[in-house]
């Protein structure tokens, strides 16, 4: 994780905090605390005002000859150039999609139709399901799946298995930035290094990371870069960024009518007009967080890489706090990184176990208390899978994001030694 910048103020959990009204809900008495972040994060009152607005004042069609189209296009481009600062690329290459799944099938699919019988595709253990499923697709098409191997005693990854495993014929690296079900941060920008020695491309799955760090396209030079906008306080879409060259070459499935312009030769029928101007309203949510934390902050870009330093700091004093009551609760087993010294390689998200209750049992005692927790596998099925949890409902996970406060934290903590005992 980069590490956080200075010349800022501490994050105003008070301010941010109240531009969500989910925040404000109870259970059975209790304040509702969102740890949930990592299934999807709560939204700000502005991208709520965004979507209800796109759909009283500019709900249509693109490139029509009339008011609401013409606004609609305005809607569209807007949200391209967030996500462009929000990526650090230019706004041609962002590419809108229902979610992270059906763009990287479908970028699975145009990068199907250049493998060879024997070509080789090196995945990951940690990886989520949505980055290992399109590309063992195909094997339909004679594509050879390796996996990278993870150290089990703290769920990094084993980067001198990734290394051996890398070959003349390997033709792309998958790799996430983080892992959804343990919070490892992985070393992306090695691993894009090491895919390009060896002539790979390199497709990175951001969906976890994009609430807790700064993304740079450019500083990583990946080909592909895919995330989720509802895990970063947006509305459910998936955004994609691509090389222009990429976007250009390979050739996508898709109806003959629609353009061959990128981005929009890989968007394809109508896409969400309505979320996609949420999108835009919750990078600027993340610009306004990154000006009160840094008045300095000029453009949106600069606005964001001070929003998430204040984030990072605040994010990694609240992951301290819980680690550590956690790792004192008696039976309970920890999964992934818990050396404060290595925190900048893990996200504020944990996996554990605890003796005597299942991963449900522990998530609806939690959530009878208004603790939102998630508990199975969370589609990160190979890590299930490999630390041998999946046949006893996979884990107990913790979810924490900028919103969350060191009362909740403490509050959680007192939860779970209570439902322990």
């Amino acid at each position: 994780m980069i590490t956080a910048q200075k010349e800022f103020t501490a994050l105003d959990t008070a301010w941010a905090r109240a531009q969500f009204p989910a925040l404000q809900q109870s259970v059975n008495g209790h304040p509702a605390v969102f740890l949930d972040g990592p299934g999807g994060t709560q939204v700000p009152q502005r991208v709520i005002d965004a979507i209800s607005d796109y759909l009283k004042f500019s709900n249509a069609n693109t490139h029509g000859a009339f008011a609401t189209s013409e606004r609609t296009d305005e809607v569209l481009a807007a949200a391209r150039c967030a996500m462009a600062d929000f990526f650090a690329c230019d706004a041609d290459e962002v590419v809108f999609g229902p979610n992270m799944t059906s763009l990287t099938f479908a970028i699975s699919r145009a990068i199907g139709r250049e493998i060879a019988s024997g070509d080789e595709i090196l995945l990951t253990r940690l990886d989520h399901d949505a980055n290992v499923s399109p590309w063992r697709a195909l094997e339909e098409r004679g594509a050879a799946i390796r996996f990278v191997d993870i150290h089990e005693s703290d769920c990094t990854l084993n980067m001198e298995d990734l290394a051996e495993k890398i070959t003349s014929r390997t033709k792309l690296i998958a790799v996430g930035y983080a892992s959804n079900a343990v919070g490892t941060i992985n070393p992306v920008q090695e691993i894009v290094r090491m895919a390009h020695q060896a002539g790979a491309l390199a497709y990175i799955d951001a969906v976890h990371y994009a609430p807790h760090g700064p993304i740079d396209v450019r500083a990583l030079d990946c080909d592909f870069l895919v995330c989720s906008s509802y895990k970063f306080f947006g509305p459910h879409m998936g955004v994609l960024y691509g090389k222009r060259a990429h976007l250009q070459k390979l050739r996508p499935y898709k109806l003959r009518v629609n353009t061959e312009e990128i981005p929009q030769r890989w968007e394809w029928g109508t896409l969400n007009h309505e979320c996609i101007a949420g999108i835009t309203a919750c990078v600027d949510y993340l610009a306004d967080l990154g000006r009160s934390a840094r008045a300095s902050s000029g453009n949106r870009r600069e606005a964001l890489l001070a929003a998430y330093a204040a984030i990072q700091a605040h994010e990694r004093a609240l992951a301290g706090t819980l680690i550590r009551g956690l790792l004192q609760i008696p039976g309970l087993k920890f999964y992934g990184i818990r050396d404060s010294s290595q925190f900048e390689r893990r996200c504020p998200t944990v996996a554990v176990r605890i003796d005597g209750h299942t991963p449900r049992q522990l998530a609806s005692r939690l959530g009878e208390r208004g603790f939102f927790t998630w508990d199975g596998n969370y589609y990160a099925l190979n890590l299930s899978e490999r630390l041998d949890v999946e046949k006893d409902g996979g884990f107990l996970r913790i979810g924490l994001v900028h919103y969350n406060t060191a009362e909740e934290v403490h509050g959680l903590l007192a939860a779970l030694r209570e439902i322990a005992k």
